[in-house]
Formats: structure tokens, C-alpha cells, sequence
């Protein structure tokens, strides 16, 4: 189950990547802007390279290497003492669900513009949460010695 539930998340990521996170406006008045995790990267990529970067390994590279990670412990082709490393990628990933909602905390306060959270966010959210129920649950598992 917990393998159905986890190469689930190889299809579900990407479609967080692409789907809008927040839509963004200057002004009240005008249309709002979509940014999705692609979307900010590619804008980031312009004119922070390096912070560039960072948001690729924060927001894909992170999550979908533990999501692959845990998949390869669950049919036994991974010893279970990557389970560790797993844990930190989660961390990481989870920090870039932190930062986009630090930018959404912040561009409201700033009350310049206007920023609606959209269903691309939870998403994103909600797969990095299931990512960490999945990677606790298969730690529990193999300290009870019934995993691989």
C-alpha cells in the first residue's frame, strides 16, 4: 500500500510543479498573474540565478528524490539505511512550502497589490505532506521489522 501511495506522488509532484500556486495582481483593479513553482523558477532564472537553483532543489529535486528513495526501499531494491537521508530531503522540500507562504504572508502585509492562494499550493502541499506520512510510516515499519 504504502509503495501504491508513494509512486502516486511520482504522478501527483509534477502536477503541483505546473499548477498555480498563487495568482499575483500590481494593482486591485487588473487581472491577477497565475505562479506556479515553474512559472517562479523560470522568472527567479532571469535575474537570481542562484537562488534559481535553490527553488529547483527545494521544490523538485528534493521531493521527488525521497519520493523515488522510499519507492526503491519499498520493493527492496534500497537498504533501509537511506532512510535517513530521505528524511532530510523531506525537510528540505517542506522548507519551500514554508517559503512560499512567507512570500504570501509577506506580499499581503506589503497591501500593494493583491495575492490569492490557488489549488496548486495545497496540492503541492498536500504531496509533501503524504511524502512525510509515507516516509514515517515506513520507519515505523522497519523498526518493527515488518518492511523488505
Amino acid at each position: 500500500m504504502l509503495l501504491i501511495v508513494n509512486l502516486f506522488l511520482l504522478i501527483l509532484f509534477p502536477i503541483s510543479w505546473f499548477a498555480p500556486l498563487m495568482r499575483a495582481g500590481l494593482l486591485p483593479l487588473f487581472g491577477l498573474d497565475e505562479i506556479s513553482v515553474l512559472s517562479g523558477i523560470g522568472a527567479l532564472w532571469e535575474d537570481e540565478t542562484l537562488l534559481a537553483i535553490l527553488v529547483v532543489f527545494f521544490a523538485l529535486v528534493a521531493p521527488i528524490s525521497k519520493t523515488i528513495a522510499l519507492a526503491f526501499i519499498h520493493a527492496g531494491r534500497l537498504a533501509e539505511r537511506w532512510l535517513p537521508l530521505t528524511a532530510a530531503l523531506g525537510k528540505l522540500a517542506m522548507a519551500d512550502v514554508f517559503l512560499i507562504a512567507l512570500y504570501i504572508v509577506l506580499a499581503k502585509g506589503v497591501s500593494v497589490g493583491r495575492v490569492e492562494t490557488a489549488w496548486g499550493l495545497w496540492l503541492f502541499t498536500g504531496c509533501i505532506l503524504a511524502s512525510l506520512a509515507v516516509s514515517l510510516w515506513t520507519s515505523h515499519l522497519v523498526k518493527q521489522g515488518r518492511l523488505g
